[in-house]
């Protein structure tokens, strides 16, 4: 399935005058720089910053502020951005992936950890009265564009809330990301989040 032609027809019917709100998870601010810029011409966009994952907790920190200072920059440029952190549950990450510790990055722990971040998104944006949601993840090309929007179209269904296909690494928006991320200066970590990730 093509998700990068999927997502165009949405964005495609998206009226740019009366933007609908999208409530975006955003796994860090280097992916959410291009996805940011690329989106807010459709969309009303809320950046919703859940991932329990992260540890240890200053580089929780560490990227959380990154996120919130890219927010800022962008503002400067008249690009309106809103922002929601989310309260760091790093417990829930590692019971909700309890017996998976030796999996292969890329694997069924990640999968899950997918699954983690998109249901709180989801259920927060139907609770919250927005039109879509979605994430970033998909611009980074070590994730899994099709597993990704799997689980947001079972979730899509599962609270019935229109999710936002994507496939943000194509079209070079892998690359835009890091000539973004040099422009704003913005730290880019060298491994995904969990400590899991950071052994392999």
């Amino acid at each position: 399935m093509n998700y990068k032609l999927l997502q165009n027809e949405i964005l495609k019917n998206q009226n740019k005058e009366n933007k609908k709100k999208l409530l975006l998870h955003s796994c860090c601010a280097p992916c959410s720089s291009h996805v940011i810029t690329y989106l807010q011409p459709y969309f009303d966009i809320t950046i919703y910053y859940y991932n329990p994952n992260i540890e240890p907790f200053y580089e929780y920190e560490k990227r959380k502020n990154e996120q919130i200072r890219l927010i800022n920059e962008l503002k400067k440029e008249n690009i309106n951005i809103k922002y929601i952190n989310c309260d760091y549950d790093n417990l829930k990450f590692l019971e909700f992936t309890k017996g998976l510790e030796k999996e292969k990055e890329g694997g069924i722990r990640c999968n899950k950890c997918f699954y983690l971040r998109l249901d709180e998104t989801a259920k927060f944006a139907k609770e919250n009265n927005y039109d879509f949601f979605g994430t970033t993840l998909t611009v980074s090309p070590h994730k899994n564009s099709k597993i990704i929007n799997e689980i947001g179209l079972f979730l899509e269904k599962k609270y019935n809330i229109n999710f936002l296909i994507s496939d943000f690494k194509k079209e070079d928006g892998y690359k835009k990301s890091i000539i973004l991320s040099k422009k704003y200066c913005l730290y880019r970590q060298n491994y995904c989040g969990c400590h899991f990730s950071n052994d392999n």
